[in-house]
């Protein structure tokens, strides 16, 4: 099946865009957003691949299903548009890269300028039904996701993937320790960072230090323009 994907990722996923399971996730898709309100837009479906080449990949960070509410998703976890408020999880992760850069706290949402840099905002779960969260959980994408964090993988080196809370940790086992860098930590929703779970996990500066040791380009994780 054709799918508007960058050309990078096309090469390394078109084997599975041509599964069955993937061809019946996609028709199931389809017809979700014909008769239900479903977010992301469509178009933005696979806005993770289609604003982070996988020639420039340094990060990947996982998160579970989109947004549910009005006008939230916009294809990468975690990100909202800059006209929405934020997301409570959205502001604890800008308060811990605050506290851990020692810098100034970011309130812009939009999330762009991550994937941009390198950052694959990648949910297990790439849609869902307005008001109704795990709705389209179970039907294919978490195969196709798990898939693209194995191939991540197997043909790159030096990645560092971010797994934030239960969920996220469940995908350890696809990720070749040996040539990657895994770094874990609680959920920064408010349950989970009101317990001690997620503020002090110094995951952005561990991630550039990383990616310093091996003389690549750190992630701005504070855009100037995006404060």
């Amino acid at each position: 099946m054709r799918v508007n994907i960058e050309k990078s990722w096309l090469k390394l996923l078109n084997k599975e865009f041509d599964k069955e399971y993937f061809n019946e996730l996609i028709c199931f898709v389809k017809n979700e957003y014909n008769k239900s309100v479903c977010y992301p837009p469509k178009n933005l479906i696979f806005s993770s691949f289609n604003n982070c080449k996988l020639d420039d990949l340094k990060v990947v960070i996982i998160g579970q299903d989109p947004y549910h509410g009005q006008d939230q998703a916009n294809g990468l976890c975690f990100s909202v548009d800059s006209k929405v408020v934020n997301p409570p999880s959205l502001n604890n992760i800008f308060k811990e890269i605050s506290n851990d850069l020692n810098c100034k706290t970011r309130k812009n949402g939009d999330l762009l300028d991550w994937s941009k840099q390198g950052v694959l905002l990648l949910n297990s779960v790439l849609t869902v039904e307005k008001g109704i969260p795990g709705s389209h959980s179970n039907k294919g994408w978490e195969i196709f996701t798990d898939n693209v964090i194995k191939l991540i993988s197997n043909n790159k080196r030096d990645i560092v993937f971010m797994l934030w809370g239960g969920y996220s940790k469940k995908k350890e086992h696809l990720i070749n320790k040996k040539d990657q860098l895994i770094l874990k930590s609680g959920h920064p929703s408010p349950l989970s960072a009101n317990r001690g779970h997620w503020f002090g996990n110094k995951h952005f500066s561990k991630c550039n230090d990383y990616l310093s040791e091996r003389k690549l380009s750190l992630i701005k994780w504070l855009s100037l323009i995006h404060i």
